[in-house]
C-alpha cells in the first residue's frame, strides 16, 4: 500500500468541492499549473481520472463521487487527531477567519482582538463581511466562526448565543424627533427612513409592525449595512432603525429613542462546524468572543 498524503486528500476536497481547477487553486494559494500537478498525482494515486471534461466544465468521475465523502471523513478525523494536542496560547500562530456583519466588527473586534492576542499574540483575526445565511462556508472549512442571526444553519452546525438585541430609532441631533419628549408612530412616520438591506429591500420587520398600525412609513434610501445607515443618518434628516448592543459605539454624537411599537427581539449567535468541536484553540476563541459579549452586556446593564 503506498503512503497516503493528507495533502492530496485535502486538495481532492476542495476540488470536488470547487468543480474547477482554478477555484480550487485560489482557495489552496496555489497557481493554476501547480494544481494540475496535484490533479495529476490524486489520478496517480486513486488510479482514477477524479474529474473529466464536460463541455467548458469539470465534471467528477462516479468514483471521486464515492471518495468524497470518505475523504471529508479522513480529513475530519485527522483534524480531530491534531486538535486534541494541548495549546500553547504563547506560542499559537493560526488565522482565525471570523465571518459576521460589519456592525458586530465595528462594536467587538477591537475588543475581541485585544482580547485573543494578549494570549496568543501570534493569533490572527480575518473578518469577513456577513453577506450569506447558510452553512456552506462553515462546512467547507472557509471560516471558523459564523456570527449573526441564526439562518440556514444546518442540523449539524454547533450554535452558542451571544447577546440578544432590540432595534432602536436614531437621528441627528438636529432632527425634530431629537427634542421629542416621546416619539409617537404618528410622528415615527412623518420622516423618511434608511431601510438596511444588502439586497435592495425597502421592507422588513418594521413595516410589519407598522402595518398593525394601519400606519406606512416612506423609504428615503436603502444602505448595505447598519454603519452605513448611521452614517447617512447623522449627515441628514433621515431615521435610521438598528440593533442597540451592536451600535453604542456608532451612535455617540446620535440621538436614539425606543421605537413606539414591539419588534421581535434579535439573537446574536456564533456558530462552528463539529469538526472544531474539540479543537483547544478553536475552544479558546470561543471563549474569548463569549467572554467579550458578556462584558458587554454587564456594561449595559450597569449603566
Amino acid at each position: 500500500m503506498s503512503p497516503l498524503d493528507l495533502n492530496l486528500l485535502k486538495a481532492l476536497d476542495i476540488l470536488l468541492t470547487e468543480g474547477s481547477v482554478s477555484r480550487a487553486a485560489e482557495r489552496m494559494h496555489l497557481s493554476n499549473s501547480a494544481m494540475s500537478r496535484t490533479l495529476s498525482r490524486i489520478r496517480e494515486q486513486f488510479d482514477d481520472p477524479i474529474m473529466v471534461r464536460a463541455g467548458r466544465s469539470l465534471v467528477p468521475t462516479p468514483r471521486a463521487l464515492e471518495l468524497h465523502t470518505q475523504v471529508r471523513a479522513v480529513l475530519y478525523s485527522a483534524e480531530a487527531l491534531m486538535a486534541s494536542r494541548p495549546v500553547n496560547l504563547a506560542m499559537l500562530e493560526r488565522n482565525f477567519v471570523i465571518r459576521a456583519n460589519e456592525g458586530f466588527v465595528v462594536e467587538f473586534g477591537a475588543a475581541l482582538l485585544t482580547r485573543v492576542t494578549q494570549d496568543a499574540p501570534g493569533a490572527r483575526l480575518s473578518f469577513v463581511i456577513k453577506s450569506e445565511k447558510d452553512a456552506t462556508a462553515l462546512r467547507e472549512g472557509l471560516i471558523d466562526l459564523d456570527i449573526g442571526v441564526l439562518g440556514d444553519s444546518g442540523p449539524e452546525i454547533r450554535l452558542q448565543a451571544l447577546l440578544h438585541d432590540r432595534f432602536v430609532g436614531v437621528v441627528a441631533t438636529d432632527h425634530p424627533l431629537a427634542s421629542a419628549e416621546a416619539v409617537t408612530a404618528e410622528h415615527y412616520t412623518q420622516y423618511s427612513h434608511i431601510s438596511v438591506s444588502r439586497r435592495g429591500l425597502i421592507s422588513g420587520p418594521i413595516d410589519v409592525a407598522l402595518a398593525e398600525q394601519k400606519l406606512t412609513r416612506k423609504i428615503g434610501a436603502v444602505a448595505p449595512s447598519f454603519p452605513a445607515a448611521l452614517a447617512i443618518a447623522s449627515r441628514t434628516q433621515l431615521i435610521a432603525n438598528v440593533p442597540e448592543r451592536q451600535t453604542t459605539f456608532l451612535r455617540k454624537g446620535m440621538h436614539s429613542f425606543d421605537l413606539p411599537f414591539l419588534t421581535e427581539p434579535v439573537t446574536v449567535s456564533m456558530m462552528w462546524h463539529p469538526r472544531s468541536e474539540k479543537d483547544l484553540s478553536h475552544r479558546w476563541l470561543r471563549a474569548c468572543v463569549l467572554k467579550i459579549c458578556s462584558k458587554d452586556a454587564e456594561n449595559a446593564t450597569g449603566s
